[in-house]
This record gives structure tokens, C-alpha cells and sequence, in this order.
């Protein structure tokens, strides 16, 4: 299991978010801006075209429309066409052009004095008023948007700029950030996944820091020296009662083997006999339910895992069952791919294979066939073609003493094959389960899989 992409942590979605966020502030705050230029663009164009259609108007009153004309002449001639352009038109009332360099009389009411933002003869934009001077003369006076169209640009070029400067910064700075957050969080995830002396060597040091985080490294720190203490004693624990509850049976079995070869007859030799056969069942129950504490306790723990070859392995045992298949009547066929090794304990992983065959040879009747077969991944795989597993059996069929009924030989065993499997190869980091079949039983060991 390998330490979480940068591109699916949390972090990294927090940088994603933060540089989505100075970005909205970015186009907010330029919207404003826009909106307010906007804004004072129409009340100083609508100011000056006010002045400047109240000065004609005057005009058209005291001197005239001839004299309007003319005066519509100068300011044309005299208009800055780097600015805000003003345009005129003076029309008749059927809106044919008298004056002015307008040559359409824009959507605009002169009986209303109607003033608004129009568009004039080649998209350009203007604020314009239109305003009856007589029942047959009517004026407009409109200016172009020059300056505020200048402007625009310069502010949006200065926002695209800067957009795109604090998006970079906030990005750049937030990813340096995370990546730092990430390693510290990654470093905690391999102390969990191996809590060996060098990760929580290479953990302590990052304890140190007073966040959130040096506060969850001090945590586990010592989660896991409480946990690697409780599992020093527990495996102390497990050894001392081993030694103290093997060693009396073993002398009882052994004072059984005298008894028994000193015994005269028949019924005391048979009862002697099934004595120690008692104690030796004993000594197998307690010898299994160990193994499974023990595994169970060194669940992730990588300390005394070293390379096996899985396909030698199975071809060991597969070789050791061919013979008593014969004897048994049943059909053995390996399907073993070479090369493929898996980190494990050979002992254990001897244990786990036997137990599946032990189970299959056990339950299947004689002239089924059984297979054993390894691939890549690991994937190893027990299946038969017998019975299978009744359904009211599936759910707790890896649990202690659990026994199916069709056992042949069924007096033997404790019921304990399956569960020492399933806790080691969960202690290996493999699942064990028992996978859909048309015929038959088919038990999976596979790797567990990895986290969404």
C-alpha cells in the first residue's frame, strides 16, 4: 500500500478551493470596478449632453435655426475625435436630416425629451437626448463612451493581469504548503502501516510541531508505543501459557505412552489410548487458538516478513497431497504459475495452504475433484467440485469452532482450520473469502484492497 497522491488529498483539494476563491474575488471585485466606471461614464456623458443641448437649445430661441446650423458646424468641426466624440443631428419632423453628421434618428422620442444609453450608425455606443425645438424641428445630442471604452480596457487588462498573478501565488504557495501538510500526514500513515523503530524514529521528530498535526503525530506516537507494548506482552503472555500448559500435557502424554505400554489388558490399553489421544487434541486446540491470537495481534505488522516463493511453496505441499488423494479417491490438479513470491512467513503461509486443503479433502466426498491453483497478485485459490457450503453456513464459516455437518471423520477437529487461515493471511495483509460458485467451494486468498 502506497502513500496517498498529492492530487487526492485534502490539501490538495483545500489549494483547488483557495485559488477558486481568489480567482471569484478577482472577477468580483472587477465587476464593481467595471460597474462603477460604467456608472460615472453615463452621469458625465449624461451631464455634458445636457449642458451641451440646453446651450442649442438657446441657441435655436434667441438666433434662430440658421444660426443653430452653424453652431452644430462648429462643434462638429471643433470635436476632439480622441475623446468623447459628440454627435447632432437636427432633423424635421418627418426626420429628415437638416444638420449634424447623424445620419438616423436613433430610437429616442424628442416629444419626451427622452435620454438614454443608444447605439449609433456602426455600433458605436452613446448617451443621447432627443428634445422637440419646434412642431416640425427636433434635435439629438449624443456622446460616444471614448474615454469609458479606454479605460475598460486598461482595468481589464490590469485585472487579467492580476488574476492571473494572485491565482499563480495562491496556487504556488498553497501547493508548497499542502505538499508539506502531505508528508507530514504520509509519514504518520507509513508509521501505522509498519510501526517498526525506524518509522516512529523518523515520526518523533515532527512531534515537535505545536498544530494540529504535531498534536495528531504526538497521539500516535504513543497509540502506537502503548499498542507495540501491548503486543510485546501479549506475545510474552501467549509464549508463558504455551510453555506452561504444553509442558504438564506433554508429561501427561508421555506418562500416558509408559502407562500404556505397561497396561495388561485389552480395556485399559483402549481407555489409556483414548486418553492421550484426548490430550493430544487437547494440546492441537490450544496450539491453534495461539497461532490465531498471535496472528490476529500481528495484523500489518511487516517485522519478520521476507520473500517466499509462493509457487515453489504450493508445489511442496501440492506434491505431499497428491499421494493421499489417491488413497482418498479424489481427483488433485495443480495449476501453479512459477515465479510469483509474495513477502510472508513460510511457516505460516505452509500453515495456510494445508488448512485449505485439509478442509477441502475433508468435506468433499471421494471422486470429486479438488484444485489448487497460485497466480500473480498473489491470487491462490482452493476449489471442488463437490457439495459446497450450505447457505445457512456461508456467514459464519471462518468463525472458531464453526463445523460443517458433512464432515467425513466427523469426530475429528475443533473447527478452527478455517479461522488460523483467514487470521493469517489477514496478518500477511491478504483476504481470505469464500467466492460465488456454480458447484462446489472456492476459497480466495488475494491482497486487500487498497482504500477509495
Amino acid at each position: 500500500m502506497t502513500d496517498v497522491p498529492f492530487y487526492r488529498s485534502i490539501f490538495a483539494r483545500q489549494v483547488l478551493w483557495a485559488t477558486g476563491c481568489s480567482l471569484a474575488a478577482v472577477l468580483l471585485l472587477w465587476a464593481a470596478t467595471v460597474a462603477t466606471i460604467t456608472r460615472a461614464s453615463e452621469e458625465t456623458a449624461s451631464r455634458a449632453v445636457n449642458v451641451d443641448l440646453a446651450g442649442l437649445a438657446d441657441i435655436f430661441v434667441t438666433s434662430g435655426q440658421a444660426e443653430l446650423v452653424e453652431r452644430i458646424g462648429d462643434r462638429l468641426a471643433l470635436s476632439d475625435v480622441r475623446g468623447d466624440m459628440p454627435h447632432y443631428m437636427l432633423a424635421d419632423g418627418r426626420g429628415r436630416a437638416i444638420a449634424g453628421d447623424l445620419k438616423r434618428w436613433p430610437a429616442l422620442s424628442a416629444s419626451q425629451s427622452q435620454a438614454a444609453v443608444v447605439m449609433l450608425d456602426g455600433g458605436v455606443k452613446a448617451y443621447g437626448r432627443a428634445t422637440q425645438l419646434g412642431p416640425d424641428l427636433r434635435l439629438v445630442v449624443a456622446r460616444e463612451f471614448g474615454h469609458e471604452t479606454a479605460l475598460r480596457r486598461s482595468v481589464d487588462f490590469a485585472f487579467l493581469a492580476a488574476g492571473a498573478f494572485v491565482a499563480l501565488a495562491v496556487a504556488l504557495a498553497g501547493r508548497h504548503a499542502a505538499r508539506r501538510l502531505t508528508s507530514r500526514i504520509n509519514r504518520i500513515n507509513r508509521a501505522f502501516r509498519a510501526p517498526d523503530e525506524a518509522a516512529l524514529e523518523g515520526l518523533a521528530p515532527h512531534g515537535r510541531h505545536r498544530d494540529e498535526i504535531g498534536e495528531l503525530t504526538r497521539h500516535s506516537l504513543e497509540a502506537l508505543a502503548r499498542l507495540k507494548r501491548l503486543v510485546t506482552k501479549h506475545r510474552e503472555t501467549s509464549d508463558q501459557i504455551a510453555h506452561e500448559l504444553r509442558t504438564p500435557l506433554m508429561h501427561l502424554d508421555h506418562r500416558l505412552v509408559k502407562a500404556l505400554g505397561a497396561a495388561q489388558d485389552d480395556e485399559s490399553r483402549g481407555m489409556l489410548a483414548a486418553a492421550r489421544s484426548e490430550i493430544r487434541g487437547v494440546i492441537a486446540l490450544l496450539e491453534s487458538l495461539l497461532d490465531i491470537a498471535t496472528s490476529e495481534a500481528r495484523r500489518g505488522d511487516r517485522f519478520g516478513l521476507a520473500p517466499v516463493d509462493l509457487s515453489a511453496l504450493a508445489e511442496r505441499i501440492g506434491e505431499l497431497y497428491a499421494d493421499s488423494a489417491e488413497e482418498s479417491g479424489h481427483v488433485f490438479v495443480r495449476a501453479i504459475t512459477p515465479g510469483v513470491t509474495f513477502p510472508g512467513e513460510e511457516m505460516q503461509l505452509t500453515r495456510l495452504i494445508t488448512n485449505l486443503l485439509d478442509n477441502a479433502f475433508k468435506y468433499v466426498p471421494a471422486g470429486c475433484t479438488v484444485r489448487l491453483s497460485v497466480e500473480p497478485g498473489p491470487v491462490l485459490s482452493v476449489r471442488d467440485d463437490g457439495p459446497g457450503v450450505p447457505a445457512e453456513y456461508r456467514p459464519f464459516i471462518f468463525d472458531r469452532f464453526q463445523r460443517g455437518s458433512q464432515a467425513r471423520g466427523e469426530g475429528q477437529g475443533a473447527g478452527l482450520g478455517l479461522a488460523l487461515a483467514r487470521a493469517i493471511a489477514e496478518r500477511h495483509g491478504l483476504t481470505l473469502s469464500l467466492a460465488p460458485s456454480d458447484k462446489g467451494a472456492c476459497f480466495i486468498v488475494q491482497p486487500e484492497e487498497p482504500p477509495l
